[in-house]
């Protein structure tokens, strides 16, 4: 009996109790089950929107003036009004609008897009495909070069709040924030282009591109991509550096800064390891929602340079009327906007650990925050 007794293990501890050897216990089993739950909810919500956005999208195109068939039979002399009947039987245009989009959500279930209504009526997928790769290049490329900038100048400026070095970053935000981008498009043309001659005006590529060495046909792209890459970070700068530096002088004013200042920390600690990390969540919030400008901020300027990629896809799909190419555009831009708010509750996590441990959900906060230190 007695040593049944001693051989009886000792029983489990309390959720959230320590050990006797220090250790803490295992995770409870229904955080897991709560993330799991918590991510379906999420994934079920981005479908209703996903949803809603190509119920709303789909309808409000379908009320501008003129169609497809207009842009192809207005200028043909010898299109009737029997031609654009059979093109709009074609098309599928002469059902109701209810049946055109429950067939058109149909074919996107199947990842079909369907075919361009325009004079190239090809896949749209296919369209899409090969303007993608220059415009997300575009895109990333002044993403990564705003991040390296933006981030130092917002910090340095709460810093040295007051300081020349402040006044004359605001004052070039506020420059950025004022000037068109297809201004500044036009100013950049006139002195690079024709004044000093140091880069091409537009296009991808010279005429002479396919003679080129591979080097300088890497030369030859980076000088056309030099000023359009520069427009996009500009504009982006300006509003970046703003939110990353009143984000940064608001967390630089709690307490547990001060008590980190009052101990004694070098000020590099300070603001890099404890300060920095947290003023990251509001830029995280805009970076995510600024994915769907891969698109949509693409057009401007893609006009302006007469860069083949998808903003200039997208400006002629609206022209001619391009329901399928439209929507087409239009679910890539809504898709890179849930995907964009996704990566942005993952980023929480990652800057602002106690997010993470509690699964984004206040109940058991108490939990996730007693073990957490300034």
């Amino acid at each position: 009996m007695t040593s049944d007794l001693r051989d009886t293990p000792p029983p489990p501890p309390a959720a959230g109790e320590i050990r006797a050897d220090g250790a803490r216990p295992a995770q409870r089993p229904g955080r897991m089950a709560a993330t799991l739950r918590r991510m379906a909810r999420k994934l079920a919500w981005m479908l209703f929107v996903f949803w809603g956005i190509t119920v709303i999208s789909f309808w409000v195109i379908h009320l501008a003036p003129g169609s497809p068939t207009d842009m192809q039979t207005t200028m043909n002399p010898l299109a009737g009004a029997e031609t654009r009947k059979r093109l709009e039987s074609l098309y599928g245009l002469d059902k109701p609008l209810h049946v055109q989009y429950v067939q058109w959500l149909g074919r996107l279930a199947r990842l079909d897009f369907g075919n361009s209504m325009s004079s190239d009526p090809r896949p749209v997928w296919d369209k899409i495909k090969e303007r993608l790769p220059l415009t997300v290049g575009m895109n990333v490329a002044s993403l990564v070069l705003t991040l390296l900038c933006a981030i130092p100048i917002g910090v340095a400026s709460a810093h040295w709040q007051g300081r020349l070095f402040d006044r004359a970053m605001t004052v070039l935000v506020f420059i950025g924030f004022a000037m068109p981008g297809f201004w500044l498009a036009l100013l950049l043309m006139l002195l690079f282009g024709i004044h000093l001659q140091w880069l091409p005006l537009s296009g991808l590529t010279s005429l002479d591109h396919a003679a080129m060495t591979p080097l300088g046909k890497a030369w030859d792209i980076l000088a056309h991509l030099s000023m359009p890459i520069f427009i996009y970070t500009f504009g982006s700068l300006a509003g970046l550096s703003r939110f990353m530096r009143a984000s940064m002088l608001e967390v630089l004013r709690q307490d547990y800064i001060l008590t980190a200042r009052a101990k004694g920390l070098p000020v590099r600690t300070v603001i890099f390891r404890h300060a920095l990390r947290n003023a990251l969540l509001p830029v995280i919030t805009i970076l995510g929602l600024s994915l769907p400008g891969l698109i949509g901020g693409s057009v401007i300027i893609e006009s302006i340079f007469a860069l083949p990629g998808l903003g200039q896809l997208f400006y002629q799909a609206v022209m001619a009327r391009d329901y399928p190419l439209i929507m087409g555009n239009l679910v890539l831009g809504a898709v890179l906007t849930l995907i964009g708010n996704l990566l942005a509750d993952l980023c929480y996590g990652l800057a602002d650990p106690r997010i993470r441990l509690t699964g984004g959900t206040g109940g058991n906060g108490g939990d996730a925050n007693g073990g957490g230190n300034a």
